[in-house]
């Protein structure tokens, strides 16, 4: 049994020998590699200086040739609801204001948010396209000069004199460009934001322009409070002609003084649409012509032209050092 104990001991003894031999080797074999590769990215230092200097070189290039790019935005807050006592009337109408398409549910909140959604249909935005023409500032554009306050436009797609667009692409696309085009290129350039803690809704344009970027922040807040106002003045004119309807038809003093109620409700609304410019979305900070730029980073650009440089020739030093291993 002791000699047992004492064999068991000694090859227990050399399997450590063995161990630690095998990994003094590793660490001597990590040191080698360690140091060749090294030697190795040392010796195509040039390669490494070439490759960098011409990233970085092609980058300053780029992006001195991109144009500057202009960010106008507004401050906005949802409109103050009119005063009126819808809560209490919700509970005694019951289910006669809504066969009516009476809305009294459903306070600024809803509205603002139902406001925010329409900016950002497409419904909504073919039609600002088309009612204020501006494919040809939101797609031909190329740059803008400061000292005559002129877009440049890119003239191989459009002639801005003749007011023609040559673009040369393939069917189903057409020279002129298609209001899904135009909505897609928009939704790209236009924020539309709200701060879920106060409420508060920001509208940003990007533009090369900063006057047609403060224009188009303008526009956007002027026609979405045109478009709430429209379809809540004709809910309201349709609910007022559907109530006149019922009040010709019913004898009953109680269900008459409801839908007088009801029709002055709808009266009240349509006084506030036609009096109120600012109807669901308020200004509060107006949007700017931008006095600086919001891009193109041109620092940050430079600077991964040098590093994308250095990594890709450190990555052909490498290959090239394990392909002679093999």
């Amino acid at each position: 049994m002791e000699n047992q104990k004492q064999s068991d001991s000694q090859e227990l003894a050399e399997l450590k020998s063995k161990l630690v031999k095998y990994e003094n080797m590793a660490k001597y074999d990590d040191e080698i590699d360690l140091k060749e590769l090294w030697r190795a990215i040392w010796q195509g230092k040039l390669l490494v200086i070439f490759i960098t200097a011409i990233f970085s070189i092609a980058s300053v290039f780029y992006a001195l040739s991109l144009p500057d790019i202009y960010k106008s935005e507004a401050l906005l807050a949802p409109a103050e609801e009119q005063d009126s006592n819808l809560g209490g009337m919700a509970s005694q109408l019951g289910g006669l204001a809504s066969l009516a398409g009476v809305n009294l549910g459903g306070g600024k909140a809803d509205k603002t948010t139902l406001a925010l959604e329409v900016i950002k249909s497409r419904a909504f935005t073919f039609k600002f396209i088309e009612k204020y023409d501006i494919t040809a500032d939101l797609m031909a554009v190329k740059g803008w000069e400061l000292e005559s306050n002129k877009l440049i436009y890119d003239e191989s797609i459009y002639n801005p004199h003749s007011k023609k667009w040559l673009r040369d692409v393939k069917a189903p696309l057409k020279s002129q460009p298609s209001l899904q085009e135009a909505y897609k290129v928009l939704q790209k350039i236009v924020n539309v934001e709200q701060d879920k803690s106060n409420a508060m809704i920001t509208i940003s344009v990007e533009h090369y322009s900063p006057y047609v970027a403060k224009k188009w922040v303008d526009l956007l807040i002027s026609a979405s409070n045109e478009e709430m106002k429209s379809r809540d003045l004709l809910e309201a004119n349709n609910s007022i002609a559907y109530l006149t309807e019922q009040l010709e038809h019913t004898r009953i003093s109680g269900l008459q003084e409801i839908l007088y109620q009801l029709i002055e409700e709808q009266t009240k609304t349509i006084m506030f649409a036609n009096v109120r410019d600012e109807y669901i979305l308020k200004t509060i900070d107006p949007a700017l012509v931008p006095e600086l730029k919001s891009g193109p980073q041109r620092a940050l650009i430079c600077v991964l032209g040098f590093m994308l440089g250095g990594m890709l020739a450190m990555l052909i030093i490498l290959i090239r050092y394990f392909n002679s291993k093999d």
